[in-house]
């Protein structure tokens, strides 16, 4: 959920919940006022009748008026208490009964005790409470509709230089040295983000330079001396004879040289990998490179008396020839130095995803398998091969998965998510 919206989501449920108590609060307050108002003016009346009794002795005639009745009734040894009460009020107008407000009091003339009923309408209050009550829902809806619209608009345009500057990190590309330009705002915030991603993209383009010139100058110092070893052993190796030490001796320094030199490919071309730094990027046809990369094994397969047997769709993807190359030399020289005199091999290629299976021994590493130098105890490898393998998948947005089914050993390549 974007930030915008959930604030939107925050903002409105607690201007709901606000509207809702604050409305409760006022139209309990406002009942009590309009109930106390009404009650003042039952004291009056009252306060009128006793006046009218003290002055003439008697009773005023009891009365129905359209908003107000007067009712005695003498009682008998009983005093009642005054009190206010809600009750019915009939109007003789409409001919209906409606809700009333009473005052039932008493007066004493000559002797007796009166009670009195004096009842006004509460029909013009209650139209009220219910007119100010419309009132305030109708501005609680217009004011929950404007929080909406101004969140809706006035928010997405503050936020606007936010989704510019993000737009801008997900476009920028190392390799290509360019800058994040400055997005104008007047917000200091996202002044401050401006300010921050170009310092961050400072720092990863200097960290990248420096990266690159160590990869160049390692190739080149390495490369040098690993020539000059080899040369010297080719040399030295006819020269003249050697004793079977010498020559076992000899032997070693030619296959640790061999393979330093290897290691110092493997590890090149996974930096190159890490950091695009391969440019080359194409349209081919992997079904016709691995037909050939078949052909290329055949005398492998045939020496270990390996089965190969594929199904092959056409299936074109786009990416770098020289990397599909490795990625299926990888593939396929894992699938032959894992498996068994004997064995067999299966490539599956559709639309979807490439799928090598072989037979061959279980494997120890299962969850590490792609990790650097990660490798089982018989390998003659160096544990790099799948580790190139996942990059190059990375690289091109690839799925590589791997698992153990019935004996096998199944690697399979998604050319998607």
């Amino acid at each position: 959920m974007k930030l915008s919206n959930r604030y939107n989501k925050a903002n409105i449920l607690t201007s709901i919940v606000v509207l809702i108590i604050t409305g409760i609060i006022y139209y309990v307050v406002i009942h009590f006022i309009l109930t106390e108002k009404l009650d003042r003016d039952l004291a009056v009346e009252e306060n009128e009748i006793n006046q009218y009794v003290n002055t003439f002795h008697k009773l005023p005639l009891p009365a129905s008026y359209l908003d107000q009745q007067i009712s005695y009734k003498t009682l008998s040894g009983i005093i009642s208490e005054r009190e206010f009460l809600n009750t019915i009020y009939f109007n003789p107008k409409e001919r209906e009964n409606e809700p009333g407000r009473s005052l039932i009091t008493v007066v004493h003339l000559d002797g007796k005790t009166i009670e009195v009923t004096i009842t006004k309408s509460r029909v013009e209050s209650e139209d009220l409470i219910r007119i100010i009550l419309l009132i305030t829902l109708g501005i609680t809806v217009v004011l929950l509709l404007s929080l909406l619209l101004i969140n809706r608009f006035v928010l997405n345009r503050l936020w606007r230089p936010f989704y510019s500057i993000l737009n801008r990190m997900k476009a920028f590309e190392v390799t290509r040295m360019d800058t994040i330009e400055q997005e104008p705002t007047k917000i200091d915030e996202f002044n401050e983000l401006n300010k921050s991603v170009n310092a961050m993209a400072e720092r990863v383009r200097q960290d990248y330079k420096e990266l690159k010139s160590f990869t160049d100058n390692a190739s080149h110092e390495m490369m040098t001396p690993l020539a000059v070893i080899n040369s010297k052993l080719d040399s030295l190796l006819q020269t003249e004879s050697f004793t079977a030490q010498q020559g076992a001796l000899l032997e070693d320094i030619y296959h640790a040289t061999g393979r330093l030199s290897r290691l110092h490919q493997s590890l090149l071309l996974l930096a190159k990998i890490e950091n695009n730094l391969i440019p080359d990027f194409q349209n081919i046809e992997l079904k016709e490179m691995v037909e050939a990369k078949s052909r290329q094994f055949q005398e492998l397969l045939e020496k270990d008396r390996l089965i190969l047997t594929e199904n092959l769709a056409p299936v074109e993807v786009k990416m770098s020839r020289y990397l599909a190359d490795i990625l299926l030399n990888n593939l396929f020289s894992n699938a032959l130095r894992h498996n068994v005199s004997g064995g067999h091999i299966h490539i599956e290629l559709d639309q979807q995803a490439l799928t090598i299976s072989n037979s061959g021994k279980a494997r120890q590493l299962q969850t590490k398998i792609f990790d650097r130098f990660s490798k089982s105890v018989d390998s003659e490898g160096m544990g790099l091969g799948l580790a190139i393998t996942k990059q190059i998948c990375n690289l091109y947005g690839f799925r590589i998965d791997y698992r153990e089914e019935n004996g096998e050993h199944v690697f399979t390549v998604y050319f998607g998510d």
